[in-house]
């Protein structure tokens, strides 16, 4: 199968999918060399994120090893994760710095 959505890191809890996704249609992904598929839940437009799990009020969504904001309501599997559901949450990039 092809892959039609983008996993870059084992912390990550969503993917982001590279076409638009249809409700009933599976998003594939390859996660450490194996192709994965997850049913979508949602329609999910390219570039918009797909929930790899349940994800509850509060917590941290991940993307690219990244935190990108704190679920504002509970985020099933295989649905879509934007705006509507998520909060950026300020980053501390100064005490996150690496000094040498």
């Amino acid at each position: 199968m092809e892959a039609n959505s983008v996993f870059l890191n084992n912390k990550d809890n969503v993917i982001t999918a590279s076409v638009d996704i249809k409700t009933g249609e599976n998003a594939y992904y390859f996660k450490n060399m194996e192709c994965v598929e997850i049913l979508v839940t949602e329609d999910v437009r390219a570039y918009h994120k797909i929930a790899l799990e349940d994800i509850n009020i509060s917590e941290i969504v991940v993307k690219y090893g990244e935190s990108i904001g704190k679920a504002t309501k509970k985020i099933k599997k295989g649905g879509l994760v934007d705006h509507t559901n998520i909060n950026s949450i300020p980053r501390d990039y100064q005490n996150e710095m690496v000094r040498c």
